[in-house]
């Protein structure tokens, strides 16, 4: 189905420090089942003062230094490694040629890292700006991607009935809003026709306002701001990438679950994709997690992840979910590039997760391939380095 579009960005929400966990929801909400493992603990920052922490404006030696130390920043749950760590064997070394043109997208987009699987081996593996293999780097927008396998994890335990009910069964505080009778997938394809600005160049856009409401409402400001916007579209006919939205599915998800994405996450994407570095995941006033945004790991749990989609996600979800949620429910055009659930669809049936600055997992079906970047772009977006990854993916592809 091609749908308008409208929009494109990503962007973090801020979190702060000193929260206790608070999640309602409708008469539905269950308790999900979680195995026996390690705690997931709050981790609190040294308290600092606000204006360091607007981190759109980080300079670039401050951006190479805290994206491997979100936890130093921001407040998050801590999860440890999984009790199992996934081994991923060696594999034949790409082509020369191939491995030069990695290094060269590297240096020209401040990489990180840069680490390729292909039938779960890796056949590349390389770090930049000091980053070890046991460092960890923020993600951005990836955990978009995350909690969208979360609500594929809910939905195969039956906390979530169907992706057809509406927001507000699970989100009952949205009701009277223009949110009403928009479904749960309108908002995992981000079209719900609610009207939002994720401008960042705007002061007065709607993602801009994020924080203003954070200070304002506190534990309540997801739903405040939401509650506030306007209907633009009929439900179902107009993309608009939304940050909030997808802070909206993890409000959602927590609510049904009844535990924090971090604590859910631990059971059904850590423990089964055998994550080696756990993960750190902010968290907002309510002391849930952010949804949009903002989860660390290393270089290869990245990777892990991808591999985890790529083979269907073990038990978590049920079975066909990724390629379902990687497959365009909004086409942009005749382009061959759409979204799915909080996954972006590219050209020839390959899909992935992408944030701000740089950071990326690719997966690519069709030969087993699973690419997986981590940068410090000069600028928060960039599409010409968007294609030049894509480029180095594709021609790695063709070459098997």
């Amino acid at each position: 189905m091609t749908i308008r579009t409208a929009g494109l960005a990503g962007i973090i929400a801020v979190a702060l420090a000193g929260c206790s966990a608070s999640y309602g929801g409708g008469d539905n909400v269950q308790s999900a089942s979680v195995p026996a493992t390690p705690a997931v603990q709050m981790i609190t920052p040294p308290e600092r003062d606000q204006s360091e922490l607007q981190v759109l404006f980080w300079n670039d030696a401050q951006r190479s230094a805290r994206f491997r130390d979100m936890e130093s920043w921001f407040a998050g749950h801590e999860v440890p490694a999984a009790a199992k760590t996934r081994v991923l064997p060696a594999g034949a070394p790409l082509s020369s040629e191939i491995q030069s043109d990695i290094k060269k997208l590297m240096a020209d987009t401040n990489a990180s890292g840069v680490m390729v699987l292909q039938g779960g081996k890796v056949r590349f593996e390389e770090y930049g700006l000091g980053l070890g293999a046991q460092d960890r780097w923020t993600s951005f927008s990836v955990a978009k991607s995350f909690t969208s396998t979360l609500l594929g994890a809910a939905l195969k335990d039956g906390i979530i009935a169907s992706l057809d009910d509406p927001v507000t069964k699970y989100i009952p505080d949205l009701a009277g809003s223009a949110y009403d009778g928009v479904t749960v997938e309108q908002i995992a394809t981000m079209t719900s026709g609610v009207a939002w600005n994720e401008d960042y160049t705007d002061p007065n856009s709607d993602v801009a306002a994020m924080n203003r409401y954070v200070v304002e409402y506190g534990a309540d400001a997801i739903v405040a701001q939401m509650k506030t916007l306007k209907r633009e579209a009929p439900a179902g006919e107009k993309w608009v990438y939304k940050t909030g939205e997808t802070n909206l599915i993890g409000l959602l998800v927590e609510n049904a679950v009844g535990m924090s994405l971090a604590e859910y996450a631990q059971a059904k994407i850590v423990e089964p994709a055998g994550f080696s570095g756990g993960l750190f995941w902010m968290v907002d006033p309510r002391g849930g997690n952010i949804g949009g945004c903002c989860l660390s790991i290393t270089l290869s749990d990245y990777a892990r992840m991808g591999q985890f989609a790529l083979e269907g996600g073990a038990e978590t979800v049920s079975e066909g979910w990724f390629a379902q949620a990687g497959d365009s429910k909004v086409d942009f055009g005749d382009s061959g590039f759409g979204y799915g659930y909080q996954w972006w669809t590219y050209p020839g049936g390959n899909y992935g997760a992408q944030g701000i600055f740089g950071q990326a997992i690719t997966i690519v079906p069709e030969k087993e391939i699973v690419f997986a970047i981590i940068s410090n772009w000069p600028n928060a977006t960039s599409n010409a380095y968007r294609a030049q990854a894509r480029d180095v993916v594709a021609k790695m592809a063709a070459a098997d």
